[in-house]
């Protein structure tokens, strides 16, 4: 299932030149070229296995990533930890840098392994400066990645615990196109802000109606539509 990019096509000019065969990012795919080539030409192909830090919070953004595969998540730091939002081959990371600061507001890492490309946030910053409708295009994006943050904090607040982990699971298979998705319940607690023998249960209630299937470090999605139906309301597929 393909992420709607819903709002960037509109701000392209009919006339423009055709554009470059489409990346494995929709944002990037999505940019008018000459700012993908502007973009483009500072990126550099980079490897991300699991747990790899993409930021630091309170630390000062070095790198913007654009994923290509894998999931990462952006996590929230009060008495513990939990997943505020996610980023795929839907987006980029660096959101601070777009919106003019130099520091990341949360930790953002790996929990999907997969690959991706990255430039300096010194040289965004150049090649934003340099182009407005770049700028626009990240900031349509930014926009889109708050609405996300703001529906997963109504999730977690009003959603009950299997609702909440089927439309993380959904979240999460939109953007690695994949059933299968390697996961731990230790993960899962943190991404969800519940402890671990509630994520068990919600596994288990799920894998009762025959949705997932399990086996140690990972989960298959059997039926996603049953899914979605139990996630309900609550799930929204992130759009920018």
């Amino acid at each position: 299932m393909l992420l709607p990019t819903i709002g960037i096509e509109s701000m392209s000019n009919p006339k423009s030149p055709k554009r470059a065969q489409p990346t494995r990012n929709l944002l990037l795919s999505k940019m008018l070229p000459a700012d993908r080539e502007l973009v483009e030409a500072h990126l550099k192909e980079i490897e991300l296995p699991l747990r790899t830090k993409l930021e630091k919070r309170q630390k000062r953004v070095e790198f913007i990533y654009f994923i290509d595969s894998g999931v990462a998540s952006v996590v929230g730091n009060g008495n513990g930890e939990v997943e505020v939002g996610i980023i795929g081959r839907d987006g980029a990371t660096g959101l601070s840098v777009v919106l003019a600061g130099d520091r990341a507001n949360h930790d953002t890492y790996m929990q999907v392994a997969g690959t991706g490309r990255r430039l300096t946030a010194e040289d965004f910053r150049n090649v934003m400066s340099s182009s407005t409708t770049l700028t626009n295009t990240m900031l349509r994006y930014a926009n889109g990645f708050l609405v996300q943050v703001t529906q997963t904090a109504t999730a977690n607040a009003c959603g009950t615990i299997p609702q909440r982990l089927a439309r993380w699971l959904l979240m999460v298979q939109d953007r690695v196109e994949t059933e299968a998705i390697p996961l731990t319940h230790e993960f899962l607690a943190i991404m969800l802000a519940v402890n671990r023998p509630g994520v068990t249960l919600a596994l288990k209630a799920l894998e009762d109606r025959a949705t997932i299937s399990q086996r140690r470090g990972s989960l298959t999605i059997v039926d996603r539509a049953a899914l979605e139906m139990i996630a309900g309301h609550i799930y929204e597929t992130g759009r920018f």
